[in-house]
């Protein structure tokens, strides 16, 4: 008898082969700057808790006391069951942050981007997107059924032709970035993507994600950081980076809003945000607003470690207007050899490889609570890194 189910052997041999296999590693604690993993304490550069807001003690003072009010979960859909005082303040506090109508409140990034694309667009419509735009932007437009075609990273000139040949034969075209790309650093073109989107009647989606609490004068994100606060495009993020949470919001027009309130799936079949992230989120966003030293730090460390890279010529450094610095490896080997050698060292900045990347790379993620002894010994052991080849 035949077993359905061999080809999983057969496939994970193949990726072992190609030095795409990963496991997960085990944390000990509380996350911060600095971590227990498997035992040895190490430097954490690979969190994406930017303002380090996720071990601090406000946060965790209001999810327990959320917990103690409402109970652990939501119990169901917030349209079937009801939903809680708590998911509207956290909405008004989003949609305050962004200076829009409004916002919503959905369990996960992932899942806001999946409702909000397959809510929107169909089989009658088109969708381009950002050749590196984040998984649940390319699955949602897969799964909403419309043409979906990629362009080449950032590159406005074939978007435009794209647009010049094909927006006429659909009736509805989403266009889809990534304000800052969470594997290479860099941020969207957004003034040159929206003045594309009036000019061809389409709809424009910027996923916030690694931007909110980050960047703009107030943390509001990318879009406050060009300059377009009040601008009519679709802003989607998350709570689960900066602001130290979980969960993912839209934030919008009161149209857009409501309209996704009937035919989002991932909001309408999901359970609600539970009352410890709902409140933790929203502890997150009013410090984000009273501490903007916070900001000023952890840019502080970037523009340090920046200038300290220098001393590295041949490290292949991507360009970076963020948080996130990474530098590039010739094969998914030498990631993983570079990602073991910086560990044995006391620093986590793991290897990220095909398929998520086109070219394996170094990932660095820079945290407020950072400190400038932290800066610097990953600095050191780049070195002795690149020396050993």
């Amino acid at each position: 008898m035949t077993d359905p189910y061999a080809w999983l052997e057969h496939s994970l041999a193949t990726i072992h082969r190609a030095d795409w296999y990963r496991s997960v590693q085990t944390i000990h604690g509380r996350p911060g700057a600095t971590v227990v993993l498997a035992g040895q304490e190490v430097i954490n550069f690979a969190s994406n808790d930017y303002l380090g807001l996720t071990g601090d003690e406000r946060l965790m003072a209001a999810a327990t006391a959320a917990i103690a009010e409402f109970g652990t979960g939501s119990t169901g859909s917030r349209l079937l069951s009801g939903h809680r005082e708590l998911h509207r303040e956290l909405e008004a506090a989003i949609a305050s942050t962004k200076q829009t109508e409004d916002a919503l409140v959905f369990s996960s990034g992932y899942l806001a981007n999946l409702g909000t694309i397959t809510a929107l667009v169909g089989k009658r419509d088109l969708v381009l997107s950002d050749q590196y735009n984040h998984s649940s932007l390319k699955n949602g437009a897969i799964l909403s059924g419309a043409v979906f075609i990629e362009y080449p990273h950032c590159d406005i000139a074939v978007l435009k032709t794209q647009l010049s040949q094909q927006r006429q034969n659909y009736r509805r075209c989403l266009i889809l970035t990534d304000s800052v790309f969470s594997m290479d650093g860099d941020l969207c073109p957004l003034p040159a993507l929206l003045d594309l989107a009036n000019e061809f009647n389409c709809m424009l989606l910027v996923d916030e994600a690694h931007a909110t609490g980050v960047l703009g004068k107030t943390g509001a994100g990318c879009v406050e950081h060009f300059g377009y606060t009040g601008k009519q495009l679709i802003q989607v993020g998350t709570l689960s980076k900066a602001l130290g949470s979980l969960g993912g919001y839209v934030a919008g027009s009161r149209t857009l809003i409501d309209f996704l309130q009937n035919r989002a799936p991932t909001w309408i079949y999901t359970t609600g945000l539970s009352p410890a992230d709902t409140a933790a989120a929203l502890a997150a966003i009013k410090i984000v607003q009273q501490e903007p030293q916070r900001r000023a730090q952890l840019w502080q460390n970037v523009h340090y470690l920046k200038n300290l890279l220098q001393e590295l010529p041949n490290l292949k450094l991507l360009s970076s207007e963020s948080p996130i610095l990474c530098f590039q490896l010739s094969s998914a080997t030498d990631a993983l050899k570079a990602g073991k050698q910086l560990r044995d060292a006391g620093i986590f900045a793991p290897a990220i490889r095909p398929p998520t990347v086109p070219t394996s790379r170094i990932r660095i993620s820079l945290m407020a609570t950072h400190e400038a002894a932290h800066i610097e010994k990953l600095v050191t052991v780049l070195k002795n890194v690149i020396a050993a080849g």
